[in-house]
């Protein structure tokens, strides 16, 4: 079939031609969108889920939902080690300039209040060249979001802009993804700031995106978080969501996938967004003509694993230390013994029982254990337990060797 109408799209982030079984997830935001901006209580949203389900992509379609309701909104990824003032401050410097505030005295106030914040990040004492800014030309506000203390300053400069927004009857979004790489302050000041605008009913919310642990990390810095954000676990799509994936995308360019292909392909996928996608483009490139048959998923298999191979599995194997890959394939091998228990087979493991199938003991292996963490090769939802942040991984670790 031509390649260049091939529809499927297996990049990091980008979405896919349809977005099937988000739906339910699209209408709750816009009900928050409404309720916010007319000064109703809402949490702000926590999006949770392994590498390659979507969250990424979930999340900007969230910001588009809020773009198109006329809300201000900013975007960050967290990266391991990076403080949260100058990401935030970028974030919300577009935020304001999307919410179209006709007062220019209360704008370039709030502006002046995000660079006085942004330039607490190089410390008091900076030489004013070596002051980092967020292109913005107004001068910085003092005595406001400019204490040091994160916490204080984030609860100061949340309240400031959510007066702005809510004088033009609309709300600003702030949306973080890879949220569980924020540090510890961080979190903590996050979590505070939220906490001070759920009672202040002011239209400002935070949406963000991270690993399965990530609500461990958001309670363990306030115990109150666990009822200051609306959690959604989000997973692989089911076997109808799934096959709209494919056969939305094929419609369009005249195609079609017979109902075997169709199950091959779920099979294939487990019912993952990104390995759609992945296979997707594969079988389509490789099939002669449509409908598209289960003898072509079979033939195009091959390629799309080579494919995830590289791109998805192989790039995040390449990070980990030789002993840090022995980690991995034990635990790959222990979850094979789990799974001919009856459990599921990406379910988490024991740290001891990984330890124990390496003939060591289990303090003797947290270094590694603390590097995939960090690494996010590994996540630990509870304490003991170990489970790879990418479906399939343990597969792929076992059929590499």
């Amino acid at each position: 079939m031509d390649p260049i109408r091939n529809p499927y799209a297996p990049g990091a982030g980008q979405r896919p031609p349809e977005l099937a079984g988000r739906d339910e997830q699209l209408a709750a935001f816009e009900v928050v969108l409404e309720r916010v901006a007319k000064g109703r209580p809402e949490r702000s949203l926590v999006l949770t889920g392994l590498r390659g389900v979507g969250k990424t992509v979930l999340l900007n379609a969230l910001r588009g939902t809020a773009v198109r309701k006329g809300w201000g909104t900013g975007k960050l990824e967290a990266r391991p080690g990076q403080g949260l003032r100058r990401p935030l401050s970028s974030a919300l410097h577009q935020a304001v300039r999307e919410l179209g505030h006709r007062d220019e005295e209360s704008v370039d106030h709030v502006l002046g209040v995000i660079k006085s914040f942004a330039h607490r990040d190089a410390g008091a004492n900076a030489k004013l060249k070596d002051q980092w800014s967020p292109g913005i030309d107004v001068p910085a506000v003092r005595g406001r979001a400019d204490s040091g203390d994160i916490e204080i300053d984030l609860v100061e400069l949340f309240t400031d802009l959510g007066g702005l927004a809510a004088d033009v009857g609309k709300g600003i979004g702030i949306f973080i993804d890879e949220m569980q790489d924020l540090g510890p302050d961080d979190v903590s000041a996050l979590c505070a700031a939220c906490h001070e605008l759920s009672q202040s009913g002011l239209p400002v919310i935070v949406v963000g995106a991270g690993l399965p642990h990530l609500p461990a990390v958001l309670s363990a810095s306030k115990s109150y978080s666990e009822r200051l954000f609306r959690y959604q676990r989000i997973d692989r799509l089911t076997r109808d969501a799934a096959d709209r994936a494919l056969e939305a995308p094929a419609a369009d360019e005249d195609a079609a996938f017979e109902p075997e292909a169709l199950a091959a392909m779920y099979d294939a996928t487990g019912g993952y967004p990104y390995f759609i996608q992945a296979y997707g483009k594969a079988v389509w490139d490789l099939a002669p003509r449509s409908p598209i048959t289960a003898a072509d998923v079979a033939v195009a298999a091959p390629e799309a694993e080579s494919e995830l191979a590289v791109g998805f599995f192989g790039s995040r194997y390449e990070r980990a230390t030789p002993g840090e890959r022995d980690y991995l394939m034990a635990m790959a091998d222990v979850a094979v013994a789990q799974a001919s228990t009856g459990e599921v087979e990406g379910d988490a493991v024991l740290s001891s029982d990984v330890a124990a199938a390496l003939g060591k003991k289990p303090q003797s292996l947290s270094p590694a254990r603390d590097s995939l963490l960090k690494k996010g090769l590994v996540y630990s939802g509870e304490r003991g337990r170990i489970a790879f942040t990418v479906p399939h991984f343990g597969r792929y670790l076992r059929e590499r060797g």
